[in-house]
This record gives structure tokens, C-alpha cells and sequence, in this order.
């Protein structure tokens, strides 16, 4: 099979900073500063973190609205409580995202929608920031603007035990997705470039009604990111996951087209959680060697 990018299987952090550049519900957590949020109107206070340095503006006074879909774990889940820090959600972006807000002074606030809807929510300011298991691509970038990389995700396919599909006869089968992902694009693309054609490919709402389906032998693979799939695989009997890596990808996070303001200091904030291993001690939290 040709492959539509270099490939690996490990999933490490990205801490050399590369430029990196969805049934909605809504929950909030406390601002974590005592020192004053930043406003939407005007300067951050310094006080609430070196990266709140500056003006910037966001879509609720004191808030930082962060979209996604929350079918991607262990990136972003619906907690089975309370969730971290009462949001209702965890996973790694959840937390990547709080540690932000932290720096900047403000009360993190989640809205839950598709993960087309949480792009959307971004470019109609209605969200500040989506953080989602969200890869850079150049299509993207010309809507939105991303930050560094704070991960290196790995897509895997997921096939039924005993099944005769293989990597290299997987443009010979019906593939399931999830909609607006960049394994739905680079699958669905043309033979010539490295995909298989539309005809081949079936896009899901999410990941979980995706899988349903291969149980349900309406597809023969699934295409997603290596840690849902491990969680996919472990909560339903009878499926595995090819050897090898499909696709390695950046994840970042991303803003409005144009917001420079509000990028450098979500960028200046990440920078600095990557720096001092907040990052680190997050992604292997959820995600262990083995």
C-alpha cells in the first residue's frame, strides 16, 4: 500500500515544537487564578501567568471556550461523573486545555459537539480555541490558525479478529471513519495520491458508531487514532488492530483565522507546559509506555 505519510509506532510528545502551524453539551471549570481573569475587552492580568502578557480577546469576559468532540479517548471523554476538575470531561486535551486557561487567568468552559461543529465553532466565534486530537493540515490552516504541536498521534486500522484484511488490501474494502478527520480525508482521497477513493470510504459521526458498524459487518476496517482504538479494541470482544502505523500526525490546538492575539498567548502558555513537563506528566497519565 502506498503510504500517505511517513509512518511510526510510538506515540511520543512533539517537544521540539513543530508548527502545527462530533449531541453538543456544555460544562465549566473554575477560573484558577485569584489574581483576576483576563478580560475579553482588554489586557490580561499579568499576574495570572507569564503567557497572560498582552492583549487579547475572547468570546465571553473571563472565559476560555474550548470546542470538541468528546468521542476521543484519551484525548477528550465524557467523565462518568464529575469528570477533572468538575467539567463533566477528561482526557488529555481536557487537562492540556484547564493548565492553559490556568495561565491565563480564565474559567475554562467546554462545549461537546461534532467534530465538523467544533471547527465551525471556532471559525463563528463561538468558541475561542478547539482542542480535539485536531491535526494540522494546509486546508485547515486556511481557516484557522494553529498553535505548536503538543503531540504526535498515530492513526491505526481496526479489523475484526480473523479477518483477511491487511494493509496492503485495504483499498479493496469498505472503510469506516469519523467525519471532517484527517484519516476520512486521506482515505477517501484519490489512488493517485495515496487514498482509496470515496467509493471505499464511509464516514461516522464519530468513532464509537464507526466501530459499531465493523461489528455489525457493515465495514470491514475501521481508520483512527492508535489510543481510541486500544480503548476501542479493549471494550469490544472480537476486534484487533493491524500491525503497523497508517498515518503519523501533529495534534495541536487551533484558533480563529486572524486571532493573532489570542494564538501567541495560548501558544506562549503551551510552550511553557511543555517546557516545565506539565505536558508530559498529562499524556502519561493517560497514555502508558506499554
Amino acid at each position: 500500500m502506498k503510504k500517505i505519510l511517513a509512518m511510526t509506532m510510538a506515540l511520543a510528545m512533539s517537544l521540539s515544537l513543530v508548527a502545527c502551524g462530533g449531541n453538543g453539551t456544555t460544562s465549566s471549570a473554575g477560573s484558577a487564578s485569584s489574581q483576576g481573569a483576563a478580560s475579553s475587552q482588554g489586557a490580561a492580568s499579568s499576574e495570572a501567568g507569564s503567557a497572560a502578557a498582552g492583549e487579547f480577546t475572547t468570546v465571553e469576559e473571563g472565559k476560555l471556550i474550548m470546542s470538541t468532540n468528546a468521542q476521543f479517548p484519551p484525548y477528550e471523554m465524557v467523565a462518568d461523573g464529575e469528570g477533572f476538575e468538575g467539567t463533566g470531561f477528561e482526557g488529555i486535551d481536557i487537562e492540556i486545555a484547564y493548565a492553559i486557561a490556568q495561565k491565563l487567568g480564565l474559567e475554562l468552559q467546554i462545549d461537546d459537539m461534532e467534530f465538523d461543529g467544533a471547527m465551525l465553532a471556532v471559525q463563528n466565534n463561538s468558541a475561542d480555541v478547539m482542542l480535539a486530537g485536531l491535526s494540522y493540515r494546509e486546508d485547515r490552516d486556511q481557516v484557522m490558525d494553529f498553535t505548536d504541536s503538543y503531540a504526535t498521534g498515530v492513526q491505526v486500522v481496526i479489523v475484526k479478529e480473523g479477518s483477511d484484511v491487511t494493509m496492503d488490501n485495504l483499498g479493496e474494502q469498505m472503510i469506516g471513519t469519523q467525519r471532517g478527520t484527517t484519516g476520512y480525508i486521506y482515505a477517501s482521497d484519490t489512488p493517485e495520491n495515496g487514498g482509496y477513493g470515496e467509493d471505499h470510504v464511509i464516514a461516522y459521526d464519530n468513532g464509537a458508531t464507526a466501530v459499531q458498524a465493523l461489528l455489525n459487518d457493515q465495514i470491514d476496517a475501521v481508520i483512527i487514532d492508535q489510543e481510541p482504538a486500544k480503548a476501542y479494541v479493549e471494550a469490544n470482544q472480537g476486534l484487533t488492530i493491524l500491525d503497523g502505523a497508517w498515518v503519523e500526525e501533529q495534534y495541536c490546538a487551533a484558533v480563529d483565522e486572524g486571532n493573532t492575539a489570542l494564538l501567541e498567548a495560548i501558544n506562549t502558555a503551551l510552550n511553557e507546559l511543555i517546557a516545565d513537563g506539565t505536558v508530559k506528566q498529562i499524556v502519561d497519565k493517560y497514555i502508558t509506555a506499554d
